[in-house]
């Protein structure tokens, strides 16, 4: 075949793009599941980053290792509620808000991820998801398990003028949101505004903007606005829910303590009155103990002597009738006598 012919030239573009085409497909097919391992691996770690874990994942040998490893100790539990604020099927991890934002809100699928914090104290990631100056932007909120304090945020963007509007993935941006609060003291939903040139510091539902960010700085605000409010009946459930229960441990706690309280004065009832020391008898005639000074004292108690009172003046009337009756017995002698002498007679 004439290789200056147009036949051939035709011939040669169409085998070698249809070989290009070929290797592409199947390299695309063999790296796909690599790209959707590395995509599982940075979600995974946006969303430890947002309850402060996976701090050393720049020191690790084993990147992925270690972002497993520290998903299934701390984040414990994921589910799927609905705009009505009811659990409904589906995984979490799988829905994509970009696909969820084009549907009607009452058919949302909205994801909620719990972190079992080292404290005790659950965590609540909810995903966010919006648009910035060149492009989206996307992050992650962790709240308290009041449903209002932020915890942590971390965010990210796909084209974000660096120095400027990409400064929304800094630290320093990000740590602004910790404290913060989505409602006011009434209950009512607030969000957290991003401000321009303002002194943010103890106000809780601000934080200063992106020094030239003006518009990536909006667009922050209206994420957390809009993705935040499509959770407000979950979190004012889950609030009612947080209420009740702890109405419920104030109940017990006062109901033990009464109890308690009850069971002791039971106890001081039931315990019977001291009893007064009463001092040993002392035998009759028994001396009290000498005294340690070596003098020879008797001492008597009071309850011997008042026993042997009466029984002295028992021996004293007994020796006074055998007294009488000594004297009348000379008497009578004396008188029989003379009788006895005339009798002889």
């Amino acid at each position: 075949m004439n290789k200056d012919s147009n036949k051939y030239i035709y011939i040669y573009s169409i085998a070698l793009v249809v070989i290009v085409a070929a290797a592409l497909s199947v390299a695309a097919t063999l790296l796909k599941p690599f790209q959707q391992k590395n995509v599982e691996v940075e979600k995974k770690q946006s969303i430890l980053l947002s309850v402060h874990k996976a701090a050393d994942v720049k020191k690790a040998k084993n990147k992925k290792q270690y972002i497993e490893n520290e998903y299934a100790k701390y984040i414990t539990d994921s589910y799927v509620v609905s705009s009505l604020g009811a659990k409904q099927e589906g995984d979490a991890f799988e829905v994509s808000l970009e696909e969820e934002a084009s549907k009607p809100a009452a058919n949302r699928k909205l994801p909620v991820f719990i972190c079992s914090d080292d404290d005790g104290k659950p965590k609540y990631v909810i995903p966010v998801r919006g648009a910035g100056l060149w492009g989206p932007i996307w992050g992650y909120v962790a709240l308290h398990d009041d449903f209002s304090t932020i915890y942590g945020v971390v965010f990210d963007h796909q084209g974000e003028t660096p120095g400027l509007g990409a400064e929304l993935s800094t630290p320093e941006f990000q740590q602004q949101f910790a404290g913060k609060q989505i409602f006011d003291a009434a209950s009512m939903f607030t969000s957290v505004k991003v401000v321009k040139g303002g002194n943010t510091k103890g106000r809780q539902h601000e934080v200063d903007a992106i020094s030239g960010g003006t518009i990536t700085s909006q667009g922050v605000e209206k994420m957390l606005l809009d993705n935040l409010n499509a959770y407000l009946l979950f979190f004012k459930e889950q609030q009612r829910i947080q209420s009740a229960q702890q109405r419920l441990k104030e109940k017990e706690e006062d109901e033990r303590a009464l109890r308690e309280q009850q069971a002791e004065a039971a106890k001081r009832e039931r315990r019977p009155a001291p009893v007064a020391a009463v001092p040993p008898p002392v035998d009759e005639g028994e001396a009290a103990p000498e005294p340690s000074d070596g003098h020879s004292q008797l001492v008597a108690s009071p309850a011997t002597d008042s026993a042997a009172a009466p029984k002295e003046e028992e021996e004293a009337a007994n020796a006074a009738l055998q007294k009488d009756a000594a004297d009348v017995a000379p008497a009578e002698e004396s008188e029989n006598t003379p009788v006895q002498q005339t009798e002889n007679l």
